[in-house]
């Protein structure tokens, strides 16, 4: 059987929920699919990926994995051709993409191509996990399949590439720069997404963010702890002062996708969530309703989202804009008790001194 057989012809090996007809919005990060609705209402964008197509190297690509890597089948690493055509019938992906296996020591899995999608995994990743991990990652690949991302992700890097020949027009680097870093955001988000499509085909939360933990400490589980890499993540978010802020702010500025320790939390959070279970209730938007999704409601969720996120995160600097946003006094001291970590803001200096000083600020 080779896998251009429907996915339905395949139950999966253990007992999941599948979600028949279910819409990427339903995993989808809300800024990831603010941005996938706008593109997905523009008229004649698939003229424009077809127009495109010409320019990109896809076709060198294809030819480059089906020459030098090991395409997967029921004769070529079958364990991961049975995960692969199980994630297809859990998500409900019509057509099952091609899956190679590339020679690479380095740890890493993607979704590329235009007219259809290819799944990629290097060595270093199969022989770093184990199946339940291994089935949440081709999960999450099959997840940027049925969001469009790899579509999306091939036409905007190749018009980035484009953009960056014309960057010695005057102020063209910094217009450049600006494309570049909103792609980048997208895409970290659209990494998160596809984190939540792996949960959905694996229907394993512990071998989710296993396999996150050992993306980032290596083979060696029996000396890691899933709830002390969780831990890790709250110290990340909360620990230091306003420079450790920007700091995190300037080494993620240049990654395509969040750190794993962040995946991990943001992961853990949503497979606790009330949206997760509905979606395992068999309450889940359709893609045959995805013509009817609203742009302005998206945009609306997802700036919803990052204000949610700006007030609940513990982050020095997030505390900092809530705090200011919602009027707090003695901005100087405030920035200026951030930058050194300094534990002596308003309320301290009050309490320190008598009452005449007057009553501490309210905290928002």
């Amino acid at each position: 059987m080779t896998n251009d057989h429907e996915p339905q012809d395949r139950v999966p090996s253990r007992s999941r929920t599948r979600f028949p007809g279910i819409s990427s919005r339903a995993y989808e990060h809300p800024a990831d699919r603010s941005a996938l609705v706008a593109l997905r209402k523009l008229s004649g964008f698939d003229t424009v990926f077809k127009t495109l197509s010409g320019f990109l190297p896809e076709r060198s690509l294809r030819l480059l994995f089906l020459s030098n890597s090991v395409r997967v089948s029921d004769a070529q690493f079958a364990h991961l051709n049975d995960m692969l055509r199980d994630a297809c019938y859990i998500l409900d992906l019509e057509k099952v993409p091609p899956m190679y296996v590339n020679q690479d020591p380095q740890p890493n899995a993607m979704c590329i191509g235009l007219d259809e999608p290819i799944i990629v995994l290097t060595t270093g990743l199969v022989e770093l996990l184990d199946e339940e991990e291994m089935r949440a990652v081709i999960g999450h690949e099959v997840g940027h399949a049925l969001s469009g991302h790899a579509v999306y992700r091939t036409v905007l890097l190749f018009l980035t590439s484009l953009a960056m020949r014309v960057s010695w027009i005057p102020l063209g680097n910094v217009a450049v720069m600006a494309i570049v870093t909103a792609l980048r955001e997208w895409f970290r988000k659209s990494e998160l997404s596809a984190d939540r499509a792996g949960l959905l085909a694996g229907q394993d939360p512990q071998a989710s963010l296993r396999g996150l933990m050992k993306l980032a400490g290596g083979n060696h589980l029996h000396e890691m702890n899933v709830d002390s890499f969780l831990e890790q993540a709250e110290e990340y978010e909360a620990g230091g002062d306003l420079r450790d802020s920007v700091l995190k702010i300037l080494n993620v500025l240049p990654r395509s996708h969040p750190f794993a320790v962040v995946r991990a939390a943001e992961l853990k959070a949503w497979s606790e969530s009330r949206d997760y279970q509905r979606i395992l209730d068999g309450h889940y938007p359709r893609r045959d309703e995805d013509k009817d999704a609203s742009v302005s409601d998206s945009f609306r969720e997802s700036a919803a989202a990052y204000a949610s996120d700006v007030r609940n995160s513990k982050d020095p600097l997030m505390k900092l804009v809530t705090d200011l946003a919602g009027g707090a006094g003695d901005l100087g001291g405030r920035v200026r008790n951030a930058f050194t970590g300094s534990g002596s803001g308003p309320r301290d200096r009050t309490d320190k001194a008598g009452p005449q000083d007057g009553p501490a600020p309210e905290a928002n």
